[in-house]
Formats: C-alpha cells, sequence, structure tokens
C-alpha cells in the first residue's frame, strides 16, 4: 500500500472528520438521485429536470458571496456545524413530506432551494476547515484528494442504493436515510478539536470585503483563470447529467435501477480519479492535467450521447466521470494552495459560484434544449463545447504556469 496515498490521515482532526463526512455524503447522493427520479416520473419533462436542478443549486450562487464573507469574519467550525443541522432538518423535511402527504412538485421544488441557500454557507466554511485540519500543509493537496475520493466513493455508491430502495421503499425511504446519515458527520465534528477562535477586527463593511475578493482574483490570474474556466464548464458541460434520467428510462427503457447504476458509474469513474489525484507528486504541472481532462471529458460524453448500447454506455459514463471529477479537484487544489490564508474563505465562494451557481443555469439551458432537440443531441453538443473550452483556455494556462 502506497502510504503517501493516505497521508493527511495523519492529522486526528482530519481523520475524524473524513469519516463523518464519507457516510453523509452517501446520504446525500440517495437523496439526489431520489429527488431527480421523482420529479421526472411525476412530470416526464426534460425541463422540469433542468428546474429542479435549478432550484436545488441556483441559491448556491446567489448566497455564496455573503457565505464566503461569513466563513472569514466568524468560526468557521460552528457555521459547518449549523449548517451540517440545517441539512438534517431540510432532509427531514422532505422524507416526512413525501411519506406522510400528497406532495406536489413545486413543494419538493422549494426544500431544493432551501438545500440550496444552506449549502452557500456551508461549502465555504467546510472547504476552507479542510486547510486548518490538516497538521502539515504539505499534506493538504492530498487532504483536498481524499476529500474528492470520499465523495466520489459516496457517488458510487449512494446512486446505485438509491436505485434499490426507490423500487423497494420509495423516495421517502431515501430521503429518511439522507437525514440520519447526518448523525454521523455531526458527532465527528463535535469530536474535533481546534484551537480557541480568536475573532478579528472587521472594519471593512460586507460588500467591501466582497469586492476586495473580486479584486484579489483580478489581479491573481494564476487563480482567477481557473475559476473563470470553471465557471464556463459548469455552465455548458457539467449539467450532463440532468438528463440521465432520459437515459435511463427511455433510451434503454429502463428503471430507477438503471438511473442509480448509470449516476453509479459515473461516481466510479470520478473515485478512480480521485485516487488518481492523491497519488500524485507534489510538484506535478496541474495546469497540464486540467487541460488533458477537459479533452477527455469532452470525448467521453460525445462517445455516450448517442451509445444505445448499455453496458458500452456506463463505460463512457465511467470515463466521463474519471476526467469530471479530476478537472474540478485540480481547480479545487489549486485555489485552495494558492490563495492567502485572509482571502481564502472569499476565494471558495467564488469557487463555489462558478461550480455550484453555473451548473443550475445550465441545467435550465440543456433542458429546454433537449425538449427540442433531445437528450442525445444536447449531450452531444457539451461535448463539443467542453473541447472548445479546452482550446480556448490554453493558451492562458500555459501562461498563467510560466508566471507561478
Amino acid at each position: 500500500m502506497n502510504i503517501n496515498l493516505f497521508r493527511a490521515f495523519r492529522s486526528r482532526n482530519y481523520c475524524l472528520y473524513f469519516s463523518g463526512q464519507s457516510v453523509s455524503l452517501i446520504g446525500t447522493w440517495m437523496q439526489r438521485t431520489a429527488v431527480y427520479w421523482l420529479i421526472y416520473t411525476q412530470t416526464h419533462s426534460t425541463f422540469m429536470l433542468g428546474l429542479a436542478a435549478f432550484a436545488a443549486q441556483f441559491p448556491s450562487f446567489v448566497f455564496s458571496p455573503l457565505g464566503g464573507v461569513v466563513s472569514d469574519r466568524y468560526n468557521r467550525y460552528r457555521v459547518t456545524i449549523i449548517t451540517q443541522i440545517a441539512s438534517m432538518i431540510q432532509a427531514s423535511l422532505l422524507a416526512l413530506l413525501v411519506i406522510f402527504t400528497p406532495y406536489k412538485v413545486w413543494e419538493i421544488l422549494s426544500l431544493s432551494v432551501m438545500l440550496g441557500i444552506i449549502n452557500a454557507f456551508d461549502v465555504p466554511a467546510r472547504q476552507s476547515m479542510v486547510n486548518e485540519m490538516v497538521n502539515k500543509k504539505e499534506d493538504l493537496p492530498n487532504a483536498i484528494a481524499l476529500n474528492s475520493s470520499m465523495g466520489k466513493l459516496a457517488w458510487l455508491i449512494g446512486p446505485a442504493l438509491s436505485g434499490i430502495v426507490l423500487e423497494k421503499m420509495g423516495a421517502g425511504t431515501c430521503f429518511l436515510i439522507n437525514a440520519l446519515s447526518y448523525v454521523a458527520v455531526i458527532t465527528s465534528l463535535l469530536f474535533i478539536k481546534f484551537p480557541s477562535f480568536v475573532p478579528q477586527v472587521h472594519s471593512q463593511k460586507v460588500m467591501t470585503e466582497f469586492k476586495a475578493g473580486f479584486t484579489y482574483l483580478r489581479n491573481t490570474p494564476s487563480i482567477g483563470i481557473i475559476i473563470l474556466m470553471l465557471g464556463c464548464v459548469s455552465l455548458l458541460v457539467l449539467p450532463f447529467n440532468t438528463l440521465l434520467p432520459v437515459y435511463a428510462k427511455v433510451i434503454f427503457n429502463g428503471s430507477a435501477s438503471t438511473f442509480g447504476y448509470l449516476n453509479s458509474c459515473i461516481g466510479l469513474g470520478a473515485l478512480v480519479g480521485a485516487i488518481f489525484l492523491a497519488s500524485l507528486k507534489p510538484g506535478v504541472n496541474l495546469n497540464k492535467i486540467l487541460l488533458i481532462d477537459l479533452f477527455i471529458f469532452g470525448v467521453a460524453l460525445a462517445l455516450f450521447s448517442h451509445m444505445t448500447n448499455l453496458p458500452f454506455a456506463l463505460f463512457f459514463a465511467a470515463l466521463g466521470g474519471f476526467a469530471m471529477m479530476s478537472q474540478t479537484t485540480i481547480c479545487n487544489t489549486i485555489i485552495q494552495t494558492r490563495a492567502s490564508a485572509e482571502m481564502r474563505g472569499r476565494v471558495i465562494s467564488y469557487f463555489a459560484m462558478a461550480f455550484f451557481g453555473m451548473q443550475p443555469l445550465g441545467a435550465l439551458l440543456i433542458g429546454a434544449i433537449s425538449q427540442y432537440a433531445g437528450a442525445p443531441n444536447t449531450i452531444l453538443a457539451e461535448g463539443m463545447a467542453a473541447l472548445l473550452i479546452a482550446i480556448v483556455f490554453l493558451p492562458y494556462l500555459g501562461e498563467v504556469r510560466g508566471k507561478e
């Protein structure tokens, strides 16, 4: 076994966080899969799938700047505990709604908006806190890669479990399992020990601090270019998974389990990508790997788009998952390792805006286009968009690398 692959586990706090979050993320993926399947089976509309993704993620775009300022101003540890408890309440309300009431689609969408607002404050605080959990700063890239591995393992397990539970016990059970899974992460957080929080004096207003974060990105192209590219990918490429219920139900004539397997194969590829990144030696050219991943992502989507053979489609889904996860994690690693400590929360909030905020806009766009062009042609166009983005940003990323 390669010990360097798990070197971040030498930090007690990170080890505790990793164990609790691993359980919680499986529940998160079960809920996400169930929500999309529930909405598609109720409406049979790809536009409504896009609207569901928009409702869940667009609030992160709106409130992430405020979340970043809160992360830099206040105790990130306490903010994270509060957001995890709020997420557990949201999942519990969703479970109660679906199990005990004749629910409406708009009610599910409303609770998705609630989760999106919570995530806007959770992501900047929780991601920034990882930096403080690692005892040795040279282990930070490994911790970020292991975080991604954890998320992608959950992506592999969660949708597969969700597909089975959806068929046997219904969506409400998926939501209930997710609510219970938050007990694990909240418990692990309570055992983490941080030095006493010393609040800093902030003489500037919130909007002034937010603008300072934007100025910092503009003057730091090694970070700003990465976030701009990620925003383009999130808008035009990443929402491809919005259309997976169409492939499961219509193209492959399958069931909720088929939908779960498609998601899980993407998660499997993403897990392999995360392990690959965790094993990289320090000093590797991340910009180069980022561009290669984007090219692979585009090719994988193009090949998946018109595939009617399920086993081959699962393979290309896994390949796309590998490239998608690698490029997202590399962006996160570059941002966290290059951002100054006093700006890290705000920079990560811009990362969240680019990653979580652009996807819902893209989901609306993809959902609307697929109503007329069909799901296969729409995903083919997304693959072409990934290749075009890689070509456009090729000279800029090379220039940034040269200035490091």
